[in-house]
């Protein structure tokens, strides 16, 4: 029979996992203007175990106020840190040997759910209206997309950030 955890439970098996190897993933987050986006961002990421998240361009960092509504405390749990230069970080992760993906709508892209990362991998997410940066284009080794059905032709930032995580996640974690 099935029965809904206790948050004592929950809680309790998180505690077990907090020691974990975490996924050989990093997120670079680009001109993120939302702090409740890049709150929402943090807080996915943990879930999901990833190493470490970059804060790039305007994009706020804690302890910005914004930003804990949406995180709960995650942002003190993942390991982050702001770089203005978006370009020099991506360069440095490429030499690391990182596959840089994009999450973006863009000619050659690929569905999030038939693309099969090479590990380790940095998700690399844009700004909320014009999306990933040009001068990132060219350094990227892929771009991702969500398929959209619907009338509107992107999702939020935050969701979309959501969704092709976890599919990666999926993949590094389980098929590697």
């Amino acid at each position: 029979m099935m029965r809904k955890l206790s948050h004592e439970e929950i809680v309790s098996r998180q505690v077990k996992k907090a020691d974990s190897p975490k996924v050989p993933l990093c997120v670079v987050l680009n001109n993120i203007r939302s702090l409740h986006n890049v709150g929402t961002i943090f807080r996915t990421a943990d879930g999901a175990g990833v190493e470490k998240i970059w804060l790039c361009g305007i994009t706020g960092y804690p302890p910005q106020g914004g930003i804990a509504k949406t995180a709960l405390g995650a942002e003190n749990h993942v390991l982050w840190e702001y770089r203005e230069d978006v370009l020099g970080l991506i360069k440095e992760l490429k030499d690391q040997g990182y596959q840089i993906v994009l999450l973006e709508q863009m000619h050659g892209s690929v569905a999030h759910d038939a693309f099969k990362p090479k590990s380790p991998v940095c998700l690399v997410v844009g700004n909320e209206v014009i999306g990933i940066a040009e001068a990132l284009q060219d350094l990227s080794d892929a771009a991702i997309e969500i398929e959209m059905d619907g009338v509107k032709n992107s999702l939020n930032v935050a969701v979309a950030f959501g969704i092709a995580l976890y599919q990666l996640r999926g993949w590094l974690k389980h098929k590697v």
